[in-house]
């Protein structure tokens, strides 16, 4: 299933947005690596479609945008993607969390992933396929997802600081209700799985994203204990309840093993 564009817009509680902002939830929504109709985008950004066309023109012309004019659609321009080559070469967590994911997936036959906070945001950056036939396929490479929403984005939002998790629950929040896309998940549900999760060690999403499946995370977490990257398995429900002890071993294993690899190399 091909996963939906992040609703970018942030609370009608704040100042309108000036055209750089807006320039920035434009290259925010492309930077998913899927291409997208220019609905798509003003949709994603919550911005009209006008405004969205005038700067995807310009951001064009400097290489930041690319559209295709046979089918109209949009993607990112080879500018966008060299400052994101150059984000990742300033931390780049996915050779440091490979070997977790091969050994998650081979142990466990879920889909293994590794996900990084961007904003209020988490972004996948790697995942291996289970061997297991039904597969998290919802979920793919370059995809973003509102913190919260789904296991391993519930792990970088328990794990913020708590000034910095309250200001990132209101901006969720806000776009969730604008978006109307999980109505299962509100302010108090978020709160009491960060306090589950916090006090559990991991975080634990079932039958709420996606019906009939769930996903159980661990933090890996920077030397000022903030999260840097989280480790998340993806599955059915009871493949996740069944072992749900197990795994949460097998990704705090991991977990602990990253954040020992990312004290070694920024030591």
């Amino acid at each position: 299933m091909k996963s939906e564009p992040v609703v970018l817009a942030t609370p009608d509680s704040l100042e309108a947005p000036s055209s750089v902002a807006k320039a920035c939830r434009i290259l925010r929504a492309l930077a998913g690596g899927q291409a997208l109709r220019l609905t798509d985008i003003a949709q994603a950004t919550g911005l009209d479609k006008a405004t969205v066309l005038r700067l995807a023109e310009m951001l064009a012309r400097e290489g930041f945008v690319r559209r295709d004019e046979a089918s109209k659609l949009y993607r990112g321009g080879p500018e966008l993607q060299r400052a994101g080559s150059a984000a990742l070469a300033q931390f780049d967590p996915r050779a440091m969390a490979r070997p977790s994911l091969l050994r998650l997936a081979g142990q466990f036959e879920d889909t293994a992933i590794l996900s990084v906070p961007s904003g209020a945001e988490s972004l996948c950056l790697d995942l291996e396929l289970g061997r297991y036939p039904i597969r998290a396929n919802y979920l793919e490479v370059g995809s973003r997802r509102l913190l919260g929403v789904g296991a391993g984005s519930l792990a970088l939002l328990a794990w913020l600081p708590p000034r910095e998790q309250e200001a990132a629950l209101d901006l969720v929040c806000a776009q969730l209700a604008r978006s109307g896309r999980y109505p299962r998940i509100d302010h108090a549900l978020l709160v009491e799985r960060c306090v589950q999760a916090r006090a559990r060690g991991y975080a634990l999403l079932l039958d709420v994203v996606v019906e009939r499946m769930g996903g159980i995370a661990a933090p890996i977490l920077g030397a000022d204990g903030r999260p840097v990257a989280a480790l998340s398995i993806a599955a059915l429900n009871e493949r996740i309840t069944e072992r749900e002890a197990e795994l949460a071993a097998g990704l705090q294993r991991e977990a602990a093993l990253c954040q020992n690899l990312l004290q070694t190399t920024t030591a």
